[in-house]
């Protein structure tokens, strides 16, 4: 009997608890809505141009997703047709006159049901309290609320953290993975290196126990090899008359040998081009002239970066190069056309002086002829007398 009336009892306080927390709600509403009457008209203008009812309350995600779904229409860098500058400033002002507004409605409100919920606390059951938030805070549910928005933003913090670590752990494994695999190839590469050699050595002294070297020429002579420097290091020497022999070069003596190529060939075709021209030049010959300099201009320019090239691994200070102009092979051509224009005016001159020679020689010799034939008929005739 008396666990019924407890019971009968507990029934009525949930359900009289209920009624005054339903009135409550119902008084905080009707508040609002009898100042969404009392609103200005500037206030009201920046819920129509959100497009939101500004007789309704409203959440902050509601007036957000306005504001954004505006934003991509109006932004001038969104790229859309309708993006106006001065539209899209009037919305944003208008987005945070409307924030400010829920903000202060929130507060009003908030204030009355802590209010209320100070005239019930005692009415209502103390387990209603541990029903939401995950039984998280104390106070008021408005505190509560807040707290629990702190916890949840410590808890994903703590989630973000841990996935941090997680990832660089995974990623130091992963570069773990690839060292060990480095290291195990370049292992196998000197143990086949290794490998190799030692068969070359075990096959060079197979051979030399057969006598394979003993045909060679100076077997068992003492090596003069440093008979120009005996200072010399011996197997400096030695590695450096190998690799002479089987035609190995430094990369400065290649590059310095493609240097003097290009640098040759691009003063051959200068004065090709020059020789073939007249001295002075005519309009067309000096176009044509220009022409053939703007071409080499540009194989001056990738000379010039081989030379930088050669003077940063030239051995020797001395042995650097300087950069090749353009003026200066003109006028080395120049001077080239002319000499050889000098030597074929020589040539020509001394080829018709050979040639009056020869001639003279011939005249002279057929004057000789001639006496000759006239001295043996005079001869004749003589005798037949």
């Amino acid at each position: 009997m008396s666990s019924s009336l407890q019971l009968l009892v507990c029934r009525s306080d949930f359900h009289h608890g209920r009624l005054l927390l339903l009135s409550s709600r119902r008084s905080a509403l009707l508040r609002w809505l009898s100042s969404g009457h009392r609103i200005s008209r500037s206030l009201q203008e920046s819920y129509r141009l959100l497009q939101l009812p500004a007789d309704g309350p409203h959440t902050p995600t509601q007036v957000r997703d306005a504001y954004l779904r505006l934003a991509k229409l109006y932004h001038p860098d969104s790229g859309e047709p309708t993006a106006d500058a001065g539209l899209f400033a009037r919305v944003e002002e208008a987005y945070r006159a409307v924030l400010t507004h829920q903000s202060t409605v929130r507060q009003r409100d908030g204030a009355a049901e802590e209010d209320e919920e100070d005239k019930t606390r005692g009415v209502a059951p103390q387990h209603r309290h541990y029903l939401s938030y995950e039984g998280v805070g104390s106070g008021t549910p408005s505190q509560r609320e807040r707290q629990y928005r702190q916890i949840r933003v410590d808890r994903a913090t703590e989630q973000v953290l841990s996935y941090r670590q997680r990832e660089h752990e995974r990623a130091a494994a992963a570069e773990g993975a690839l060292a060990e695999r480095d290291t195990r190839q370049r292992s196998r590469k000197i143990k086949i290196t290794q490998a190799v050699e030692r068969l070359v050595e075990d096959l060079i002294q197979e051979s030399m126990a057969r006598g394979d070297f003993q045909n060679l020429s100076g077997v068992g002579k003492p090596l003069n090899k440093f008979e120009h420097n005996p200072y010399a290091d011996p197997m400096t020497h030695n590695l450096n008359r190998i690799l002479m022999d089987n035609g190995y070069q430094p990369p400065w003596v290649v590059t310095q040998r493609d240097i003097r190529e290009g640098a040759a060939r691009i003063r051959s075709r200068l004065l090709e081009g020059r020789a073939r021209l007249g001295d002075p030049m005519t309009p067309e010959e000096r176009n044509r002239w220009e022409r053939l300099c703007g071409s080499v201009q540009e194989e001056l320019g990738k000379l010039n970066k081989m030379v930088d090239d050669y003077n940063l691994v030239v051995p020797m200070l001395s042995m650097q190069m300087v950069h090749f102009s353009l003026a200066r092979e003109a006028e080395r051509a120049q001077r080239g056309a002319e000499q050889r224009r000098a030597e074929l005016m020589e040539v020509r001159a001394a080829e018709r002086e050979r040639r009056k020679e020869e001639k003279k020689k011939a005249n002279s010799g057929a004057k000789t002829q001639t006496v000759k034939r006239g001295l043996v008929s005079w001869m004749q005739r003589l005798l037949r007398f």
